[in-house]
């Protein structure tokens, strides 16, 4: 192992152990110590995190992962990544402060953002970080003044007008400008040495891939002409972190390895990579947040004549955090949260109308709306699925909100793995084509044994 992550960083669990039991413990240990002093409990999955991994390692096992840190910068999550040997992409100055703190050299940190302040630029050269994106002249004079022995990363747009998030919109040069670019750096005496995309999240069309790949390559063309030695294809990040995605991950990794075959085949000399957040991190996480008021309100605003007991009525929960906290994927990705009351109602237990909102005093902090519950009351936990990613450190405009907490959680079988080197092992990976399982007991040896669902796509 490489020690970046210990026994004490986080619990240990046997098999089939329930987030949710985790959960009840904290929360009741809550409820009876002290009362408003935590809003949410956190119960992170770490074995969730290795078995994703492995299912990167199969689908696509010419692409080396580097974690997207701004999705999820838990201790947690950066200590077991990088046990797993990834790499990091850091968008800002405290990101790349945050993993070389925990021992990650500068040799597996991108400086991934097009965008950078000088003070980036500057920290970056200091501490030895050397690969850095750009897309435009001005972030490539900075870039010159501040760190002239960078190795430039040469940003391209895509097609992302179907993702849930358009970066091309502010990030990305279209392809008439890079030649423009790559001879700029010539003339300024920086390296370039790659090209990156990144389609965006929730992207329905997999194909975008493939079309960003090709774009790429001309890019490494128009690289070679001018004397770049282009050596690393960076293909961003778009993964999808659920099952139940309109575009499987098995169905984008198919069309990313024809894309590659054809454009960048075995053995051509360039390192692949890719920026992963919402994949790694979404389903491990599973939070309760406390209700800390609720009222009943009318549907509509009859006239007081109209006013009566039997007048359609909806009940409105406010919880400890909200659209300015952990909820903030509302707002910023369209998320819709469901939640599950922590304390399992009777079958044949009334539901109720009703909606979720935060502590802001305004109209926009609006959880959830539309919802079918139990009569809950205050003091209840609500449970939501899938909290991992960009939910962690967003600041509230509420001074007083109360913290979270997170609790980490691994199953022994899971640990024993990985302090076992019981994981495909780098130098083997050419050499052998077919999975090696974790151990005959763990849950992810199936998924990670079967052959692929999808037929390589056809990118012509």
């Amino acid at each position: 192992m490489a020690g970046y992550l210990s026994e004490s960083d986080f619990v240990m669990v046997e098999e089939g152990f329930s987030t949710r039991d985790l959960l009840e413990e904290l929360t009741l240990g809550a409820s009876e110590a002290t009362t408003g002093k935590v809003a949410a409990f956190f119960v992170a999955d770490l074995g969730a995190v290795v078995r994703k991994h492995f299912c990167f390692l199969k689908y696509l096992p010419r692409v080396r992962p580097f974690y997207a840190v701004r999705c999820n910068s838990s201790l947690g999550v950066l200590k077991v990544l990088a046990e797993l040997g990834l790499g990091f992409s850091c968008a800002s100055k405290a990101e790349m402060e945050l993993v070389q703190h925990i021992g990650v050299p500068a040799s597996k940190i991108i400086c991934a953002n097009p965008c950078k302040q000088i003070a980036q630029i500057k920290y970056a050269a200091k501490h030895g970080v050397s690969l850095l994106s750009f897309d435009n002249e001005v972030e490539l004079a900075k870039v010159v003044k501040s760190h002239p022995s960078a190795k430039m990363v040469l940003c391209i747009a895509t097609q992302d007008s179907h993702s849930l998030s358009h970066l091309s919109l502010r990030f990305g040069a279209s392809l008439k400008s890079c030649r423009h670019l790559l001879e700029n750096a010539k003339k300024s005496h920086v390296e370039v040495v790659g090209v990156s995309f990144d389609i965006g999240s929730g992207c329905p069309d997999p194909q975008a891939y493939a079309q960003s790949i090709a774009d790429a390559r001309l890019v490494f063309q128009m690289g070679a002409e001018l004397g770049h030695t282009m050596n690393i294809l960076d293909l961003g990040g778009g993964f999808p972190g659920l099952e139940g995605a309109k575009v499987r991950f098995e169905e984008i990794a198919s069309v990313i390895n024809s894309a590659l075959d054809l454009y960048f085949p075995e053995g051509c000399g360039v390192d692949i990579l890719a920026e992963l957040g919402r994949y790694y991190v979404t389903s491990a996480f599973t939070v309760a947040v406390s209700i800390a008021a609720k009222k009943e309100v009318l549907l509509d605003q009859p006239s007081r004549e109209e006013e009566t007991s039997s007048a359609p009525k909806t009940t409105v929960y406010h919880l400890d955090e909200g659209v300015y906290g952990i909820f903030n994927s509302v707002m910023f990705d369209n998320a819709c949260p469901t939640p599950t009351p922590q304390k399992k109602p009777p079958d044949d237990q009334a539901l109720y109308s009703s909606s979720l909102w935060g502590p802001a005093v305004d109209g926009s902090d609006c959880v959830a709306e539309g919802l079918w519950l139990p009569q809950l009351h205050v003091g209840d936990w609500l449970v939501f699925d899938n909290m991992g990613a960009y939910t962690m450190d967003r600041k509230s405009l509420l001074g007083g909100t109360q913290a979270y907490r997170i609790t980490y959680a691994m199953s022994r079988l899971a640990w024993e793995a990985l302090r076992g080197q019981l994981l495909p092992a780098e130098e083997d990976r050419d050499a052998e084509d077919t999975c090696k399982p974790l151990s005959c007991g763990w849950e992810i040896t199936d998924t990670l044994c079967l052959g692929p669902v999808f037929t390589p796509a056809s990118i012509m």
